[in-house]
């Protein structure tokens, strides 16, 4: 299975760094994990309505343009389906098992996905109606990505 993160911003704490790294190696021998990290747009001033949406469609456009015509897009909003870790499990499992072995998943900056991301994606998950900062739920997603693969082979998961 071939796993692609996109996310906007580069990782600024080494705590994470360490964090994704770790996660990274231990999904080696379950999956192809690439991160591709796609620039952050700046506000040019307060952030307004219509600032919001500037940053959105700007970083939206990046995304889109990394995105493989055939991958199976998973979008991390916060309005997303909320779904346990063997929840998680099954979906990826049931997406391999029918021949879907690209999968995408999308992490937005700080102020969200535009609308063309999300219309884009083929789903849309969410870890928690609490809101996280986008650089530490890319340390959860992978550590779930870690999990799912342990729970579909049967291997235990030590605490």
């Amino acid at each position: 299975m071939q796993l692609e993160i996109l996310a906007v911003g580069k990782l600024k704490e080494r705590y994470l760094k360490q964090g994704v790294e770790e996660y990274l190696k231990r999904l080696r021998p379950y999956a192809r994990v690439n991160v591709v990290e796609v620039p952050e747009e700046k506000p040019t001033g307060s952030l307004s309505a219509a600032e919001e949406t500037r940053i959105k469609e700007r970083e939206g456009e990046r995304i889109l343009t990394r995105l493989h015509p055939d991958t199976h897009v998973i979008a991390l909003a916060i309005e997303g389906d909320s779904l346990s870790s063997e929840e998680l499990a099954g979906y990826i499992n049931r997406l391999a098992t029918y021949g879907q072995s690209r999968l995408s998943f999308i992490i937005g900056g700080s102020v969200g996905l535009s609308p063309d991301v999300l219309d884009r994606a083929d789903r849309l998950l969410s870890f928690s109606k609490m809101t996280f900062p986008h650089q530490l739920i890319r340390l959860i997603l992978l550590e779930q990505l870690y999990r799912s693969f342990k729970i579909i082979r049967g291997e235990t998961y030590h605490k």
